[in-house]
């Protein structure tokens, strides 16, 4: 059987996209199938996968990553999601879209997607390991766990070929880990190592999770806008009065055809 497919990012973290309205194709999508469509050599290559599907009215975002796991929301994926379904599914700016982390608004303003990201939730202070050197970090939810370093070099991140060391007792179920570093007023850098998928070149809610982590230790008011550059680009991201995290953001759709994968 073959099925369409497009393809997409956001700052360059990428994905396959399923359209599946009624659930009838990808229904049972396996993880044995979505880390062959995310294979960079066999299959279409991506961080992970976004499956379009219908559920009460509403259009729904089934996120995996790339080696088949499930993750509650993807903040680059979701502009990717939208520009899909503003350009290909008739739908209009605003737009809600439901995902595992509750629903979402997006609105698009030419090539820039803002989406509501919802209120971030801050836990204790950790620490992350990377070849062999620890680092404090801050525990953030921002939909998925977060543990945010701050570091003098994106250097010190090492390879992040590897997963970091983490405390299982604080994430049973893996974290995603950034490193950030300072490069002016409101206007950091990071790195992400996203479990599931290992370093990518940006992390949507990774971004939301390091200007939070941020805007506390800067003692920055809210409504503060800050810039987060990552490998693949920069996001803006505003933490408002109403404890909402707002990210801005590019979405490119880049392909589209049929596989057999």
């Amino acid at each position: 059987m073959t099925y369409r497919f497009l393809k997409g990012h956001g700052t360059e973290n990428d994905f396959v996209l399923l359209p599946d309205p009624d659930g009838s194709v990808h229904g049972d999508l396996s993880a044995e199938r979505v880390r062959a469509l995310c294979d960079r050599r066999s299959g279409i290559g991506g961080d992970g996968v976004l499956r379009a599907v219908r559920q009460g009215g509403r259009w729904f975002m089934d996120y995996r990553n790339a080696d088949g796991s499930i993750s509650e929301m993807c903040g680059n994926g979701i502009r990717v999601f939208a520009r899909y379904l503003l350009e290909h599914e008739g739908e209009s700016s605003p737009l809600e879209v439901d995902s595992r982390d509750g629903v979402k608004t997006i609105t698009r303003e030419g090539d820039a997607f803002t989406v509501d990201m919802g209120s971030p939730q801050v836990f204790e202070k950790t620490l992350v390991g990377v070849d062999g050197v620890s680092h404090p970090a801050l525990h953030v939810s921002t939909g998925n766990p977060h543990a945010v370093a701050f570091v003098d070099s994106l250097d010190a991140a090492g390879t992040l070929l590897e997963e970091p060391d983490v405390d299982r007792a604080i994430y049973p179920e893996g974290v995603n880990v950034e490193f950030v570093v300072r490069r002016g007023a409101h206007h950091v850098a990071m790195r992400v190592h996203e479990r599931g998928s290992g370093e990518t070149r940006s992390c949507g809610t990774g971004a939301c999770a390091v200007m939070v982590a941020s805007a506390l230790a800067d003692d920055a008011p809210r409504g503060t806008t800050y810039r987060v550059d990552v490998p693949g680009g920069s996001l803006e991201i505003t933490w408002t009065e109403d404890d909402r995290m707002l990210m801005t953001g590019p979405a490119v759709l880049v392909a589209e055809g049929t596989t057999d994968l």
